[in-house]
């Protein structure tokens, strides 16, 4: 049973990048695809006080027109800040946790032009899926990712924005949005991501 969902989930994969890649392929000139990594921050919420996330995720975006791409991306945060405040300064302490969250995310992207320099919005939907364990960071996210169908998954919108430079294949993206699961109502999340794009 546990095998069935696992497959369901992966055909369902592979059904959203089958629709997508006769858009890519029909194109004619330009860049078609952007591939990028990214540091994420979480700031859960919703319990008080908020905890704050950090981890690495990755993205994969194909173009519908130079302004309009679709966008899939999965994150992993595995490690948990701690900053405080004193009189004489801050100090931030980053820590390995046991509870960690696994977001995945698809939908569009909107951006202002197609120039080196733009602005974009994005409204997603998808899945956090949160674990608790004590294995290293590689093996804890493939146990997330195979507890996807049997473990604590919310489904999650995501509206957000933000800026992207390239020069030439290669860039820098910045942004910031509202990762909103759902467990007894709308749980609102700030998250910010930053890396580099590549294009081709």
């Amino acid at each position: 049973m546990k095998r069935m969902k696992r497959l369901a989930v992966l055909a369902l994969l592979m059904i959203c990048f089958a629709f997508a890649a006769p858009v890519v392929m029909a194109q004619t000139g330009g860049d078609h695809v952007e591939i990028g990594a990214f540091a994420d921050y979480l700031r859960l919420g919703q319990v008080n006080p908020a905890i704050n996330f950090v981890g690495v995720g990755g993205r994969v975006a194909f173009n519908v027109r130079p302004s309009v791409q679709l966008e899939a991306e999965m994150a992993y945060d595995f490690k948990r800040n701690f900053t405080n405040t004193f009189d004489n300064g801050v100090t931030t302490q980053f820590v390995t946790t046991r509870f960690r969250p696994l977001t995945a995310l698809f939908g569009p992207k909107f951006s202002t032009g197609s120039g080196p320099f733009r602005a974009y919005v994005t409204a997603k939907v998808g899945f956090v899926n949160f674990s608790s364990t004590t294995q290293n960071a590689p093996a804890g996210f493939n146990s997330a990712v195979g507890d996807i169908t049997a473990g604590n998954t919310k489904f999650a919108l995501y509206p957000g924005g933000g800026i992207e430079g390239f020069w030439g294949p290669i860039g820098l993206r910045a942004e910031i949005g509202d990762n909103i699961y759902f467990a007894n109502g709308a749980q609102n999340n700030l998250r910010v991501t930053f890396g580099p794009q590549f294009r081709f």
